[in-house]
């Protein structure tokens, strides 16, 4: 038999085993409720252009699925594919918001969303495992799209989406990880708006979560204003204020595609700032959670 005394640095080291299980007790009624749930997560291209916290949220996805929720990926890249455009001699040019995209253009975006975006995603996951798979709207029809209007050129509405090859990945055991992009009846492909692809595409899915991540720290009553971080709120006040003209441009498809989502069957939709470490892990499975709630109107 060996006695020795113990170490003051042993007994720190014991306190901080013992607090991360007790982190870890405080997730598992989360990791019950959600195990074999959907969420859908959308991130934009100003997250992956920070390999850091691209990568951090790999192993947030991971662990997700590790536990035994399902994780669909859905991506945009406007940053990237505006500085694409520029490396090809085009300049990028804007209506309302919206990118104007022509027939070389939407080769651009084709090619940065789905050989640089998509891949490096998939690379990510796949380094803790063979895990993910990269689709894009492209395939199997996924999201079926008109022309939004002729002045923004190869710009598309999505009016149908066949959620059947996702599905199929997931009940896989993979994680799929889509680009937002369109196709028409005739197979021309659209570019088409991340936010409200991840929203209709969790509709699609019956997901329990939408979780769209962005760069700000949530939704605000009154933008700029830090004191009026909205926490929770309803999706009929949601649509007061798309209508009130109170969101910023950029914030008006992140609410429509909650409202979206909310209002075909998804159970909660989150914004959430993406920029802070684990904001996945810390919204999901801690009771505080952070960002902004949405939710049905309470009857």
């Amino acid at each position: 038999m060996i006695v020795r005394a113990l170490k003051q640095s042993e007994g720190r080291n014991i306190e901080e085993t013992q607090e991360k299980a007790r982190v870890l007790l405080e997730a598992l009624p989360y990791l019950k409720q959600f195990a074999g749930r959907t969420v859908v997560v959308k991130i934009g291209g100003e997250l992956v252009d920070d390999e850091n916290r691209a990568r951090r949220l790999a192993e947030d996805v991971v662990l997700l699925k590790s536990v035994g929720i399902n994780v669909v990926l859905c991506h945009g890249g406007g940053p990237q594919i505006s500085r694409a455009m520029k490396r090809f001699g085009k300049e990028p040019c804007f209506i309302n918001g919206q990118r104007v995209t022509d027939a070389e253009t939407v080769e651009i975006v084709s090619m940065v969303l789905l050989g640089d975006i998509n891949r490096k995603l998939v690379s990510m996951l796949n380094g803790h495992g063979p895990r993910a798979v990269g689709v894009s709207g492209i395939d199997g029809q996924l999201f079926l799209v008109h022309q939004k209007s002729p002045e923004l050129g190869y710009v598309g509405d999505i009016e149908a989406v066949s959620a059947g090859p996702v599905r199929q990945l997931i009940d896989s055991g993979f994680i799929p990880v889509v680009a937002s992009l369109g196709v028409d009846g005739a197979g021309q492909v659209f570019n088409i708006n991340a936010d409200i692809a991840a929203g209709k595409l969790a509709r699609a899915l019956k997901a329990e979560k939408l979780v769209v991540l962005t760069n700000v720290p949530g939704l605000y009553e009154c933008f700029g204003d830090e004191d009026t971080l909205i926490s929770e709120v309803e999706t009929r006040s949601l649509q007061k204020m798309l209508t009130s003209g109170a969101l910023t441009e950029g914030m008006i498809p992140k609410v429509e595609a909650v409202v979206t989502a909310i209002n075909g069957g998804v159970a909660k939709a989150h914004i959430l700032d993406g920029r802070v470490e684990h904001a996945l892990l810390l919204e999901i499975f801690t009771p505080e959670g952070i960002g902004t709630m949405v939710t049905p109107p309470k009857h």
